[in-house]
């Protein structure tokens, strides 16, 4: 029974790669999961940076009273973001937020994911460069430098450093939490492979999640690969 049940399972996977519809389904799925992943962390990074500026500029002391209220703000963002599901984020953003006749799903997704993961990324942004020896904060000030360039050139350089690794696994997990946005009617990989092996038996439903898992595991891959990639060149510029 089981040697039956494997040979079905291959016998529809090869189905899959053979079938041009099925084909279509999953690379019009691949795609709509790298533009969301990519779109998404572009925007998280971007707002997860200039939340963490914000807030280590508050914390070190050396921002000034009009840094209040973005502080206040970013930590109200922070908190509820992380604090509540993706899912139910990408639900308000979209049945609330832009309930809009005809607005575009896949910006609603992009900006949704981008701001659930720009929370995540400010944080470890800030862990990193805060947890840089405050020496070299005085050495720098020691050297003549001021404030700004301290944190600039010598800091942040070495803040980055720290971050890559969380930053890393962050956008790893984003490309893995796209595959909720079938809940907004988007075809993704996830949901492609629910369309395919909908209806049909257990070894038809399992053939196109393998592959789809094998999607997913290439683009991580190529993910775990950059980011070695860049801690490779950045420990040889330390022993430069």
């Amino acid at each position: 029974m089981i040697n039956n049940l494997l040979a079905t399972l291959f016998e529809n996977i090869g189905e899959i790669f053979s079938e041009v519809k099925y084909l279509e389904l999953i690379l019009e799925g691949f795609e709509i999961t790298l533009k969301i992943s990519i779109g998404a962390a572009i925007i998280g990074l971007i707002l997860g940076t200039l939340v963490a500026i914000i807030k280590i500029a508050t914390e070190t002391g050396k921002g000034n009273k009009w840094l209040k209220i973005p502080n206040a703000v970013c930590e109200i963002y922070v908190t509820v973001v992380r604090g509540t599901p993706m899912a139910l984020q990408l639900f308000l953003m979209s049945f609330v937020v832009f309930a809009i006749r005809g607005f575009p799903q896949l910006v609603v997704a992009i900006i949704a994911f981008g701001i659930n993961s720009g929370a995540y990324v400010s944080e470890n942004i800030r862990a990193g460069i805060m947890s840089v020896d405050k020496g070299q904060t005085e050495a720098g000030r020691a050297l003549g430098l001021s404030s700004s360039r301290t944190l600039v050139g010598i800091v942040i350089p070495q803040g980055v450093k720290n971050v890559i690794p969380a930053i890393g696994n962050e956008l790893i997990a984003l490309v893995k939490e796209t595959s909720i946005v079938s809940m907004i009617g988007m075809i993704d990989l996830t949901q492609a492979s629910k369309i395919i092996g909908s209806g049909q038996n257990l070894a038809s439903y399992l053939a196109p999640m393998l592959v789809v898992a094998m999607c997913y595991l290439a683009i991580v891959y190529f993910l775990t690969f950059i980011i070695k990639v860049i801690e490779r060149r950045l420990r040889k510029s330390d022993k430069r």
